[in-house]
């Protein structure tokens, strides 16, 4: 007789958010598999109406204390798009070098402190802190270096300050460069010590052929901040189509919108970008890429946190090699803007329509905002990568749960936590994400 399981996990940490998941097997049957998001509406887009396009970044940031730069940078590209201002290649360089380091610090916070305890064999990080004690040392080590690069940079990482519409408010100075190098480089060595330790680790075996999405060119940059946007299925499209890409639809058990493009459903993040642009990876990344086994799609989403180490290679060497650009051609102080630019005029503004699309450490972000003659947001709307992933870690459930009924309780129950760890959710900045319940009939 086929096995029936009852499990209750009443909150799942190590993610942001709330949410339930519901699984109903019985005599072995999946008979009801479903992620149920229960987050309030968090009404930012309405909170942009209104403002000016030189301000928005400042509220949009607030939606996200790990991603705060990622949704300056999409809020920016947004407000610059619709008023048809081209940032200079100056701005463009060091917002990538922010942007990277976004990557790196929330890739970082994801592999030691969310994922890792699964491998490890622990609850959370804390027992680490005698077990691992040079591990534990190392994570936070190099977050406070990433940290400490976005507060030279930006003024700091959460909820950055100086980078707006337009450029920067405040520009690195030679001492600046000097700093932030030192500390990249210092990260080499801890660097290199957590691909020996993510060599160690055991990842679940798992597959399901899905669509891969993110930002694609038609040059050798690993793209994060421009591009098309592209799919594994080989489709491609101007970010300003971004809606024909999400369809986004609504689920009576979620308060998060589902999305699908030419398939049931896709995946957004790491591993979706390391499937669609492999071969622009810096190479020390690519050879990490090459020992784990991602030099060709990939269709285990448990390996997405293995991506995110192949990128945070990626991310740091491209950081150090802007640094140098900076160090050897020197910064141009003029581009430094002031305060207040919509009073001053200092750039034009118009009407229009914009649109941005930024890579961040969970996936492809769209910022849209319609724009009047003064520079004030009438309609905004945000897609949020974790929402374009909803429905793709439904999918996996439904194709996970029937492969693990012979396992115990406590196993089934861990891989389905590990399963949404995996994708790094960020549904808010809560602390609890899950309430998992195997319902037996």
């Amino acid at each position: 007789m086929a096995r029936n399981v009852k499990v209750n996990v009443e909150y799942l940490t190590r993610v942001e958010g709330h949410g339930n998941i519901v699984v109903n097997v019985k005599e072995g049957k999946l008979e009801e598999c479903r992620l149920d998001i229960v987050e309030s509406p968090r009404f930012f887009e309405g909170m942009l109406r209104g403002r000016s396009i030189f301000e928005a970044q400042h509220i949009t940031s607030r939606i996200c204390g790990i991603c705060a730069c990622g949704h300056t940078l999409a809020s920016i590209q947004a407000a610059e798009d619709a008023i048809g201002f081209i940032p200079s290649e100056q701005t463009t360089m060091l917002r990538k070098l922010l942007l990277h380091q976004e990557n790196l610090d929330s890739h970082i916070l994801h592999i030691y402190l969310l994922v890792a305890p699964d491998l490890l064999g622990v609850k959370s990080f804390v027992p680490l802190i005698d077990t691992h004690n040079k591990v534990v040392r190392r994570a936070l080590r190099m977050k406070k270096s990433c940290n400490d690069v976005c507060d030279i940079l930006v003024g700091r990482h959460v909820h950055p300050i100086s980078a707006i519409v337009g450029g920067f408010t405040k520009l690195p100075r030679e001492k600046d460069l000097d700093a932030m190098m030192d500390i990249l480089v210092s990260m080499r060595a801890d660097m290199d010590a957590t691909v020996e330790l993510c060599k160690t680790l055991k990842f679940p075996q798992f597959e399901r052929e899905t669509e891969y999405v993110g930002l694609v060119s038609d040059d050798d940059e690993y793209p994060m901040l421009i591009g098309d946007v592209g799919s594994t299925d080989g489709k491609r499209m101007d970010k300003h189509e971004y809606r024909k890409i999400t369809n986004e639809f609504v689920m009576p058990h979620s308060s998060a919108k589902h999305a699908k493009w030419n398939r049931e459903s896709y995946m957004v993040g790491a591993l979706a970008r390391v499937n669609l642009n492999y071969k622009k990876l810096h190479p020390k990344a690519k050879a990490v890429a090459d020992f784990l086994g991602l030099h060709k799609i990939c269709y285990n989403s448990f390996l997405n946190t293995a991506a995110q180490l192949v990128e945070c290679i990626h991310s740091l060497e491209e950081s150090i090699a802007i640094l140098e650009y900076f160090k050897n051609h020197g910064v141009k102080h003029e581009e430094a803007l002031v305060v207040g630019l919509n009073e001053k005029k200092t750039i034009p503004v118009k009407a229009g329509n914009g649109v941005g699309a930024v890579e961040v450490p969970r996936g492809l972000l769209f910022h849209n905002y319609e724009v009047d003659d003064d520079g004030k947001i009438v309609n905004a709307n945000c897609i949020i990568p974790t929402s374009q992933n909803v429905n793709s870690i439904e999918h996996d459930m439904k194709k996970l749960v029937p492969q693990i009924l012979e396992k115990s309780d406590e196993e089934i129950t861990l891989m389905m936590e590990m399963l949404v760890r995996a994708y790094d959710p960020c549904i808010s900045c809560s602390a609890h994400f899950l309430d998992v319940k195997f319902v037996n009939r």
